[in-house]
């Protein structure tokens, strides 16, 4: 049996596909064919197990069980019944099921992994009696479905989690070089046979060590793999786990057989950068293939070596007002080749090409690669005379001078002059001050506080159909310009980009700095936070909104759905509810709830008696539990997610779909006089009237859109639901 053929899709990050198909005609893989982002192969299991353990450049491996028929939601759902699921899932084995791509019929993610776990679990019920339990951590099998037009393809992932996980980097910089994107430039850069003839390997600008540490595996010929504890086919039913075995102990075999020599020197100015990098090399079992110091571009020594390949990953200006310094720092980056490393090879990735004008030596090659959603450019050198083009000046890019530039400038200074005096006459500190007023420029701001104002700033991902150079452009232009066009210190400017979140992704940290600020609304205080979190932890749009249940809460019990940081509730106990109880799946958001309620002065929900309850809990799990309890509050406020799955329920949450049912079941709970805010910020919502006739219903989005959300009046959808 494992002998047989199998159809493989290896993922990989975008301009990094080439590299892995040399590695997979390596593994003994055959007809492969690469696209930008993945390639496909043909070979045995063997093939797939070896790219799991030694790929240095994937991101996942499955295993094809087949394309399928995507026109709709329900040719998906049959095509995948009729697999013969016993084959790959044994009595008693956990699921979890992913999705990624989309058409028509599946416009969500979240609802095509849906759609394939229950199209297997009831395959399965049908054949065996019983439905495979659901663990979206870690479980025995992770299926994928990815759609891709009228076809779909449906595998077994057999990496289980991203590949790129090595499992050494304990901490990371502030956007940290991603371990598979460093080992392809290392790859591609010829690497590996520098080092096979006694070469050197040298980052002056190693910040937490990932170019280090992945040329040292390579060097160590050690399997980037070998130590990680979880893969996504152990709990495969075809998995043999004697072959596996087998290869992971000639993989060990190989690592014994090389001897270690430091030809991997790195250094940085960042002290703490240096201890990041020596820690990840001794986690990662290559300390002694490395040497590390505090050492400044300008005090680099060129080692005692004929050759070499000096690597870099160089700041390319992503942080607001870093880039001023760059230029200069690219031309002594160039200097500092040139002069000191005749007869080397260099690889320098950036995410800001015009920069490398400034390293003063022509490439002889050029690659794109992607690391995350950042677009770089890997460029390779010789450093010899032929290559030097000394520039007579540094070549500096003076992005707020741009018309372009000026005009958005402009725009937000206009912006700004018609709105401050408003919120500051309404005592709002806390307001949005563009909203893409010129569509080139799709770009939200927004401005916290008013004695130390900080701006928030987030860029609408672009689609595929917009040059990438192009939008970069535009961000350097706003970025540039924002701190004088709204008298803020650079330090106050945060920046983040705005995209469609993957399940639990809006709970995940961005950061790891735990930087907040307290911000005043409506005579209340909130903690904000502008860098860990997608979002801030409060909801401008929603205002007005609060301020009516403020309004409404005067001796009423309070209740609070989805409650997010509480920042509802806060308002309702500050409008003298007698009683609030908040719920959230997130303990990450129940904590800060708590910590906006203390800032108020509202005692600490921890303890009985201040009357403020917070739960932990699936919000639909909760509502059917607390239904024999009867109603019990005056005042519920529903502001449900537009896509949410739970890791304590099977389902999918979906506000078009399950609005109805949520309305019903909050109406349980609300006593005959009370009143239910259902609010959504699915633009496209439709509320089904005719399925809740029986109930009073008003809509009063209208009046709940602040003056400075104007532009997009659909931003949410909100309404007062009443027993008739």
């Amino acid at each position: 049996m494992n002998d047989n053929v199998r159809y493989w899709i290896a993922t990989a990050p975008v301009g990094a596909a080439s590299v892995l198909a040399e590695e997979l005609a390596q593994f003994g893989a055959h007809d492969i064919r690469e696209r930008s982002h993945d390639v496909k192969f043909q070979g045995t299991l063997e093939v797939g197990y070896r790219v799991c353990l030694w790929s240095r450049t994937a991101t996942r491996v499955l295993l094809s069980l087949g394309s399928i028929d995507a026109g709709s939601s329900k040719s998906i759902y049959e095509a995948v019944r009729r697999i013969d699921w016993r084959e790959h899932l044994g009595p008693g084995a956990t699921l979890a099921c992913d999705c990624s791509g989309g058409n028509a019929s599946i416009r969500h993610t979240i609802y095509g992994s849906q759609l394939l776990k229950d199209a297997v679990c009831d395959s399965l019920r049908d054949v065996t009696g019983e439905r495979p339990n659901i663990a979206p951590e870690r479980p025995d099998v992770l299926l994928h479905l990815h759609v891709e037009g009228p076809t779909a393809l449906v595998s077994v992932d057999f990496s289980g989690e991203s590949l790129h996980r090595r499992g050494y980097r304990t901490e990371g910089g502030r956007a940290p070089l991603k371990e598979n994107v460093a080992a392809a430039v290392l790859l591609r850069a010829g690497w590996p046979s520098l080092c096979e003839q006694g070469g050197l390997l040298v980052d002056p600008m190693c910040g937490s060590g990932t170019f280090l540490t992945e040329g040292a595996l390579i060097a160590a010929d050690a399997a980037p793999a070998l130590d990680r504890g979880y893969f996504g086919f152990t709990g495969w039913r075809g998995h043999d786990a004697e072959l596996w075995e087998r290869l992971r102990t000639e993989a060990r075999a190989r690592r014994a057989a090389r001897t270690a020599r430091r030809c991997i020197l790195g250094s940085d100015l960042d002290a703490d950068a240096v201890r990041m990098a020596i820690a990840h090399g001794e986690q990662a079992g290559v300390a002694d293939w490395l040497h590390v110091e505090k050492r400044s571009l300008g005090d680099l020594v060129r080692p005692r070596s004929d050759s070499g390949l000096i690597v870099a990953n160089p700041p390319y200006g992503e942080r607001i007002g870093a880039e001023s310094g760059l230029p200069a720092l690219y031309s002594e980056l160039g200097g500092m080749l040139r002069d000191r490393f005749q007869g080397w090879q260099a690889a320098i990735l950036t995410g800001n090409p015009p920069l490398a004008r400034n390293l003063g030596i022509y490439a002889k090659r050029t690659h794109r690669f992607f690391n995350g959603t950042i677009e770089c450019r890997l460029l390779r050198f010789d450093l010899n005379e032929a290559s030097e083009q000394r520039p007579a000046e540094v070549v500096r890019a003076d992005w707020s001078s741009r018309p372009g530039a000026q005009m958005f400038a402009n725009r937000l200074r206009k912006n700004l002059q018609r709105l401050d005096p408003w919120a500051e006459r309404a005592g709002i500190d806390c307001f949005r001050v563009y909203d893409a007023d010129m569509p080139e420029y799709a770009f939200a701001i927004d401005l916290y506080g008013r004695a130390a104002r900080h701006v928030y700033v987030q860029e609408y991902a672009p689609p595929k159909s917009v040059d990438q150079e192009s939008a970069r452009e535009r961000r350097r232009e706003v970025l540039a310009v924002l701190p004088e066009a709204l008298a803020v210190p650079v330090s106050h400017v945060h920046s983040r980009v705005r995209k469609p979140q993957k399940g639990s992704e809006q709970y995940e940290k961005r950061d790891t700095r735990a930087e907040r600020h307290a911000v005043q609304e409506g005579g209340l205080k909130f903690w904000v936070n502008f860098r860990d979190y997608l979002d801030t932890g409060l909801f401008l749009d929603h205002r007005i909104v609060r301020g009516k249940l403020r309004e409404w809460a005067k001796g009423a019990d309070f209740l609070n759905l989805f409650c997010y940081t509480g920042s509802a509730t806060v308002y309702a106990a500050a409008g003298e509810a007698r009683s609030t109880a908040s719920v959230d799946l997130s303990n990450t958001y129940l904590d800060w709830a708590r910590e906006n309620l203390l800032l108020n002065g509202f005692g600490d929900p921890s303890f009985d008696g201040t009357g403020h309850e917070l739960y932990r809990a699936d919000c639909l799990q909760w509502l059917e539990e607390q239904e024999a309890r009867g109603p019990r509050f005056d005042l519920i406020f529903v502001d449900p997610p537009t896509f949410s799955n739970s890791k304590r329920m099977e389902g999918v949450l979906d506000v078009q779909r399950d609005h109805v049912g949520m309305i019903r079941r909050s109406m349980k709970l609300l006593r005959p006089a009370g009143r239910l805010v259902f609010s959504t910020n699915y633009t496209r919502f439709k509320l089904d009237a005719a399925a809740l006739a029986d109930l009073s219903i008003e809509d009063i989005s209208a009046q709940t859109i602040p003056r400075d959300f104007e532009r997009h009046a659909r931003i949410h959808r909100c309404f007062v639901v009443r027993f008739k």
